[in-house]
């Protein structure tokens, strides 16, 4: 099996190719030019692996949730590549690549939401997969709730702005990767979970995207 991945939901623009279980990847930190950047990164790493876009059999992308645009522009162009070739697509959580993209098995993943709210979920890997132990959400910091027991571990990029949230041990730096994308996404493609591209969405959790005037001057 061969096929893109495709992350860009944070500051990261960043490409995986997945080739038989093996994985090559590319990323550059570029605030507001993924849409610059990332079809040129992709054809380098097919450029680089002696194949065609046209070789692909399916493509990953993270799905969300994260930046409106850059959720747009990981979707958009997933769709772009698979309607041209009639391939499927599957959108993975990055909240769940973040999580991934840690090591570790008991995962609260959080990314700053702007408007004084994170997306946050906690996440525990069993028998090779993630299970949600708190959904998915967007939540002001103050109220995100603490999971249950012991031994989970902090990551993502919100924590860099709130703090530990009550949590022991937090890892600011981890962030959604297309490699992570596409590790979770193998297993998926490979059952059958990839869907028609007209059928990608992404997850955006929240839809208002700015606050009002009144609300920034509310603090």
């Amino acid at each position: 099996m061969r096929f893109a991945a495709i992350e860009t939901s944070t500051e990261w623009c960043s490409v995986a190719l997945w080739r038989d279980a093996e994985i090559a990847a590319l990323e550059h930190r570029a605030p507001n030019r993924h849409g610059e950047l990332v079809l040129p990164m992709l054809g380098r790493l097919l450029e680089q692996a002696g194949l065609a876009a046209q070789q692909l059999d399916a493509v990953a992308f993270g799905a969300g949730p994260g930046s409106f645009t850059g959720l747009r522009i990981a979707c958009g162009v997933a769709q772009g590549i698979a309607l041209a070739r009639g391939i499927p697509v599957i959108g993975i959580s990055t909240l769940e690549a973040i999580a991934e993209e840690s090591g570790a098995a008991r995962v609260v993943a959080c990314l700053d939401a702007r408007m004084r709210e994170v997306y946050y979920a906690a996440l525990e890997k069993n028998a090779g997969r993630w299970r949600e132990v708190i959904a998915a959400r967007c939540v002001a910091p103050a109220d995100a709730p603490l999971p249950p027991g012991e031994g989970w571990i902090g990551c993502g990029g919100g924590f860099a702005v709130y703090g530990a949230l009550g949590l022991k041990l937090v890892r600011p730096e981890v962030r959604p990767s297309a490699v992570a994308v596409a590790r979770l996404a193998a297993p998926r493609l490979a059952a059958g979970e990839g869907v028609d591209a007209a059928l990608a969405a992404p997850l955006y959790l929240r839809d208002k995207v700015a606050l009002t005037t009144e609300e920034r001057e509310r603090g």
